[in-house]
């Protein structure tokens, strides 16, 4: 038996309120007060397509061995790097051996159910235990648009192996159309839409019932077979073009989160996934270029507890963004004065970033194996005074370990898109101590003793170098 064996799930912690966006841009076109409703999720400053896909995995691996997974696909239409795999930065954050194969999917919005087929065929076939299909989008809408409205940021993460399968993949059906709805070229900030009607009409009342049409043809089921029908479409009102009742169709959560973009279908499922029970038929229809139809069973397993925060967790832990030039600063598309200390940042040397390795992408640190002090950087002599063995140490991650504010400080000087600047002394509660930047808080919430968790974020953004460097920041547990 082949199918998801964990889920994962992460949206950021912003939202605003669409009636914020026309407010401030309604008088440039009216038309969008029909998509002025409901909320949408907002990335960070400091966050990107590969920060969220690194957060949705986390989700979904938990403790997991990381020796374990043999495969990574990485799904987006929003990837940082043209040419430099992203799906290998995602990996070397979350510790996966260098023998794990990672590839990026993209161009297309249904890239991550694609990739998802690929996950499950690899895993039938032998090549590998356990893959993971992560898919996360940050797309930006142009200024008065519809799509400002309706584009949101999220990411989600499902591991395919062959134990303890939760909702066992019973099989798929694809078809093709070169169907020009949405369209972005190399360099390009902003993608472009064909008329939205036509898109409705010719592309997801089509071409999505084919797909649904040929699955259930091909294991001998009606739609009425289904639980639940993830269909990975901004628009409602497809379930009579596929004969399904409203109560099948799940929530594509564009009210709450946004259209999602790619990470959009897997967003869905694992939702679908969390009020599942055994026996339930889940369809999953992606769309893009065509249409992917998948089909899952699911089992007894999916009963077991899991401590993954999921698409329900997430949907509790936000904070409303009120100030849209904030959001406009945040997205890059507002110019502001980054005063003297903001206008360079230091180069980050690619050599060192390939020598250091996990110690920059995964906190990877030592543990002293005579005394057991957790220490970092990786040393040869033990930190402790008490201690001091040499060449004793074993490899010891910081990146999925809690700590606790020692100290901290909120710096009005120093440059920061989110001011104060916030760092301050981690104490972690298994030993070990780092100075790191604070994110996703505000000042005044911050105390001694505090508990935060690691959150991969993104350091610096060099478009004149072509650099985009990530680190680790502290988050406080919410």
């Amino acid at each position: 038996m082949v199918g998801i064996t964990s889920y994962g799930a992460y949206i950021p912690r912003y939202r605003i309120d669409r009636k914020t966006i026309f407010t401030a841009m309604g008088w440039f076109n009216a038309a969008t007060a029909g998509v002025a409703r409901g909320e949408k999720a907002v990335a960070n400053y400091d966050e990107d397509s590969i920060t969220m896909g690194v957060a949705a995995t986390a989700d979904c691996l938990g403790r997991l061995p990381r020796e374990k997974i043999g495969g990574f696909y990485f799904c987006s239409t929003t990837f940082p790097y043209v040419i430099r795999q992203n799906a290998a930065i995602c990996a070397a954050a979350l510790a996966f051996n260098p023998d794990t194969r990672t590839a990026d999917f993209s161009t297309s919005f249904r890239s991550g159910t694609t990739a998802l087929i690929s996950a499950c065929e690899t895993v039938q076939s032998g090549g590998a235990k356990n893959f993971v299909v992560t898919a996360a989008d940050c797309r930006v809408g142009k200024p008065g648009s519809s799509t400002e409205h309706t584009f949101g940021d999220g990411a989600a993460s499902l591991m395919i192996g062959s134990e303890d399968v939760i909702a066992e993949f019973k099989g798929s059906y694809s078809i093709s159309r070169d169907f020009p709805d949405y369209r972005q070229i190399q360099g390009e900030k902003f993608l472009h839409v064909w008329e939205e009607r036509w898109i409705r009409d010719e592309g997801y009342n089509k071409i999505i019932p084919e797909a649904a049409a040929g699955l259930t043809a091909k294991f001998g089921l009606k739609i009425g077979d289904f639980a639940k029908i993830v269909i990975a479409c901004p628009v409602a009102g497809l379930e009579k073009f596929l004969g399904a009742a409203r109560e099948q169709i799940q929530d594509n959560m564009v009210r709450s989160v946004g259209d999602t973009g790619a990470a959009m279908p897997l967003m869905m499922l694992v939702a679908a996934l969390e009020d599942a029970k055994p026996k339930d038929k889940i369809l999953v229809l992606g769309y893009g270029s065509g249409s992917d139809a998948l089909y899952f069973e699911v089992t007894e397993h999916i009963k077991k507890p899991r401590e993954a925060i999921g698409v329900k967790g997430h949907l509790q832990l936000k904070t409303e963004l009120t100030n849209y030039n904030r959001y406009l600063v945040y997205r890059d598309l507002l110019p502001v004065d980054v005063g003297i200390r903001g206008e360079e940042t230091a180069m980050e040397r690619m050599s060192l970033v390939y020598r250091e390795g996990e110690t920059m992408a995964a906190l990877r640190g030592s543990r002293c194996k005579v005394c057991g002090t957790p220490q970092y950087p990786r040393r040869r002599v033990c930190i402790n005074p008490e201690c001091g063995a040499i060449d004793q140490m074993e490899d010891y991650y910081f990146y999925d370990k809690i700590g606790r504010i020692n100290s901290y400080t909120g710096d009005n000087l120093a440059f920061s898109y989110d001011p104060p600047a916030m760092y301050g002394l981690i104490d972690f509660e298994e030993g070990g101590r780092l100075y790191l930047n604070i994110t996703d808080t505000e000042l005044g919430s911050l105390k001694v003793g505090l508990p935060v968790k690691m959150t991969f974020r993104r350091k610096n953004a060099s478009q004149r170098r072509g650099i985009y460097s990530y680190f680790w920041k502290a988050m406080p547990l919410q």
